[in-house]
C-alpha cells in the first residue's frame, strides 16, 4: 500500500525541483527527504526522479503518477478541510502566512497580543516571500495585499481590510545632507530588480544614475537606514521610523488593500474565526498609518495615485 506521507514527499520535490527546496518547504531533514523518496519508489518498484546536476528531474514513471499524487492530496486536503472546519477547540494549532515586512514592521505586537489572550493557541507566523497555498493547507489564513479584488481566487473566503500606500523615503542625515548640496544627486536604491519610477526622473530629488540593488525588503529598508539612498517604502514603515523622512515633493502611492483570506470550511474553526475577527479590528485601528496619515506627516493622500 502506498503511503500517502511519501507521495507527499513526492510532491514536494516535483514542485520544488531539489530535495533542499522541499526539505525547507515541509519543515524536516535533508535525509528524510530522501528517505521518503526511497521509500515511495521501492514500493512503486520505480524510479521516480533523475538527479541531475541543475536538481532533480521527473523520470517517465514519475510523470505518470504526478496526476494521481495531485489527486490523493486533493482529497486529503478535502477530508482535513471539512474536519478542522468542525473543531470549535481554541486549543490547537493556527498557522498564518504574510509578508515578512508586514509581520516584522506592523503586525507582531498584534500576534503578541492575540497569542496573550490565547495561550492554548499554537500560533506558527508563515512570513515568506512566497505566496502559500491555502487550498493545499499550507497555512490557516493568509494576509496579502491585493491590487485588485478581482484577482482573487473565487474558492477563497476574504475579509477586506484597510487600503496600504507607499511614499519615496531617505535617512534625515541624507536629507539634511542633499539640502546642504551634497550630493547634488540621491542613488535609487532598488528591491530585486532596478526600474526608475519616473518621479525619481522628474522631482526635486533627482536619482543617480548608478543604483543600489538589494534582494529583499528588509535589506532595502536598511539600505535606505544606513543613507545610501531613497526608496519607495510601505507608509507604516517609513513613517514609523524616526530616522526617515519622506523625500520632498514624493507622491504617495496606493499598493493595494489588505484582505484576510481563509479557505472553506477553514473559516468555521473557532481559533481561526477568533482570529479574524481580533486582527480585522486590530487593522482598522492601523488604517491611518497604512494610508500615510501618521502624525508628523502633513503630505496630502491621493487615493487613485498609482
Amino acid at each position: 500500500m502506498i503511503d500517502w506521507d511519501d507521495v507527499r514527499y513526492f510532491l514536494a520535490v516535483a514542485r520544488g525541483g531539489s530535495v533542499r527546496t522541499a526539505a525547507e518547504r515541509l519543515a524536516v531533514n535533508h535525509s528524510t527527504v530522501l528517505r521518503r523518496i526511497a521509500q515511495l519508489e521501492a514500493r512503486l518498484g520505480a524510479q521516480v526522479f533523475e538527479k541531475l546536476p541543475s536538481g532533480y528531474r521527473l523520470t517517465d514513471a514519475g510523470e505518470e503518477i504526478v496526476e494521481f499524487a495531485v489527486q490523493m492530496e486533493a482529497s486529503s486536503n478535502q477530508l482535513e478541510t471539512r474536519v478542522f472546519g468542525r473543531d470549535q477547540s481554541v486549543r490547537g494549532p493556527l498557522r498564518v502566512t504574510l509578508a515578512p515586512t508586514l509581520a516584522t514592521h506592523l503586525l507582531m505586537p498584534d500576534f503578541a497580543e492575540f497569542a496573550r489572550r490565547h495561550p492554548e493557541i499554537e500560533m506558527e507566523i508563515l512570513s515568506y516571500g512566497d505566496l502559500l497555498n491555502l487550498t493545499n493547507r499550507e497555512a490557516d489564513v493568509a494576509i496579502r495585499v491585493v491590487y485588485d479584488r478581482n484577482a482573487l481566487p473565487l474558492n477563497l473566503h476574504g475579509l477586506k481590510g484597510p487600503e496600504l500606500f507607499g511614499s519615496v523615503y531617505l535617512s534625515r542625515d541624507l536629507l539634511k545632507s542633499w539640502r546642504a548640496g551634497v550630493p547634488e544627486r540621491v542613488r535609487w536604491i532598488a528591491n530585486a530588480s532596478y526600474e526608475l519610477p519616473q518621479w525619481a526622473r522628474e522631482s526635486e530629488v533627482l536619482a543617480a544614475d548608478v543604483p543600489f540593488m538589494t534582494t529583499d525588503g528588509e535589506a532595502q529598508i536598511a539600505a535606505v537606514r544606513q543613507g545610501l539612498g531613497m526608496a519607495m517604502l510601505d507608509c507604516f514603515v517609513g513613517d514609523a521610523d524616526p530616522s526617515l523622512a519622506r523625500a520632498p515633493g514624493a507622491p504617495v502611492h496606493r499598493h493595494g488593500a489588505l484582505w484576510l483570506l481563509t479557505h472553506g470550511e477553514t473559516r468555521k474553526t473557532r481559533r481561526v474565526w477568533l482570529f479574524t475577527e481580533f486582527l480585522s479590528r486590530r487593522l482598522a485601528a492601523h488604517a491611518p498609518l497604512l494610508a500615510g496619515l501618521a502624525a508628523g506627516n502633513d503630505q496630502s493622500v491621493d487615493p487613485l495615485a498609482g
